[in-house]
């Protein structure tokens, strides 16, 4: 039985009707750009995680580099974000003209280690970026407590995570601006791109809005150089058929994590990354118990909305083969990420200083591997993802 990675159809088919209802209703209001769609849309997502100000923009790409821009980061200038993480993050930080400082990934829950953190902050650092990745919430309260004792400000890249919380609070609302995205394979996924900024500032989201249309109040009147961060009133129609199944999506990626989790810790050599090994929530964490897979855990109060579900696969080579073994069974598997940021072409020449102490990432991007999570799994699908797995394990070690 073949297993996609990602089926958007079988999620969006059977919401065609009201997708063209929605289709209609803009086509027949002429009205395109912005307008009571994206306003309507804005309102919905606000009251979902609870936010103050919510603002519709083109990419959750966009709305990092909006939020940059906000708080005026430029030349100059050092953010510290995620070695281990999309390339959008550190990409938005070097397009505003600033420094990213790439900080090393926990071995456990894959977010950024606040000791490493804390060891490269400069003079010249004015803010830290977590990225709550795969669905699960970055340790808020230590970014917030490191923040505060250096005047950093706090921008939290929520585009896998819309939805997730931290003790109690939704993730984005927690740092000065929280970025979403709508990227189609997201829990909330559109028919395009488009994404949103949210702020509990009133100073900073009405900056954020002139920001978001070439900086322009009132119409024709530039007080500061923006860009074309608008979110379309299709894709925010369109969007708005989904919001009220979102809470439907999330709790079946969950079902779908745990019965992973139940099921593929049974196999041997399989184990759950535990709790005390997290380098974010513990001063001194475990170290991991030996395995030869390790799945991912849901920190206590991080509310994982499993973007992804992702394996390390431990051993040299031993991932790849996990890879071409599902690949070759029809199973759709993705390594996210294969280079950490540190690692890219484009940013080779950085200082070295920025690029220093990154050697867990460099050991997750050798050995991360994530299977199929999306809602719309089968009980069968989710059969075989495991029976591929079993096999694969009894193979090798046969081998």
């Amino acid at each position: 039985m073949a297993v996609p990675l990602l089926d958007v159809n079988a999620q969006n088919h059977p919401l065609e009707s009201e997708f063209n209802s929605a289709f209609q209703r803009v086509f027949r209001t002429g009205h395109f750009i912005m307008g009571q769609e994206v306003t309507a849309f804005e309102q919905e997502i606000a009251s979902l995680v609870k936010a103050k100000h919510a603002l519709g923009i083109s990419s959750g790409t966009d709305a990092i580099l909006l939020a940059l821009m906000a708080l005026d980061i430029g030349p100059g200038d050092e953010v510290l974000c995620p070695a281990f993480t999309f390339f959008a993050t550190a990409g938005c930080v070097a397009r505003a003209g600033a420094t990213p400082v790439f900080v090393d990934a926990c071995p456990a829950c894959f977010n950024l280690d606040l000791r490493d953190a804390r060891k490269k902050i400069t003079p010249r650092t004015k803010a830290i970026v977590p990225v709550h990745l795969f669905g699960q919430s970055a340790n808020m309260n230590g970014v917030q407590e490191l923040a505060k004792e250096h005047g950093l400000r706090v921008i939290e890249d929520a585009a896998q995570a819309i939805g997730a919380g931290y003790r109690g609070r939704s993730v984005g609302t927690i740092g000065d601006f929280g970025c979403y995205s709508f990227f189609p394979s997201k829990n909330l996924g559109g028919l395009g791109d488009g994404g949103l900024l949210v702020t509990e500032d009133d100073e900073l989201a009405k900056k954020a809005i002139s920001l978001r249309n070439h900086g322009m109040s009132p119409k024709y009147y530039h007080s500061h150089i923006g860009g074309n961060f608008r979110l379309d009133a299709l894709q925010a129609a369109f969007l708005r058929v989904k919001v009220p199944h979102y809470a439907g999506y999330t709790s079946n990626r969950q079902k779908n994590a745990a019965f992973y989790t139940e099921r593929l810790s049974t196999l041997p050599g399989v184990t759950v990354a535990p709790a005390s090994a997290c380098a974010c929530i513990n001063s001194s964490p475990t170290a991991l118990p030996e395995a030869r897979i390790t799945l991912p855990q849901a920190l206590p109060g991080h509310d994982h909305i499993w973007n992804q579900y992702t394996l390390r696969v431990i051993g040299a080579g031993q991932r790849d083969a996990l890879r071409d073994h599902l690949t070759a069974r029809q199973i759709g598997c993705e390594i996210y990420y294969p280079l950490t940021m540190d690692q890219q072409a484009c940013f080779a020449d950085l200082p070295a200083t920025s690029k220093v102490g990154c050697d867990v990432s460099h050991q997750l991007a050798g050995e991360v591997l994530s299977i199929p999570i999306y809602p719309e799994l089968s009980g069968g699908q989710k059969e075989e993802v495991v029976a591929a797995i079993a096999d694969f394990l009894t193979t090798q070690s046969a081998a």
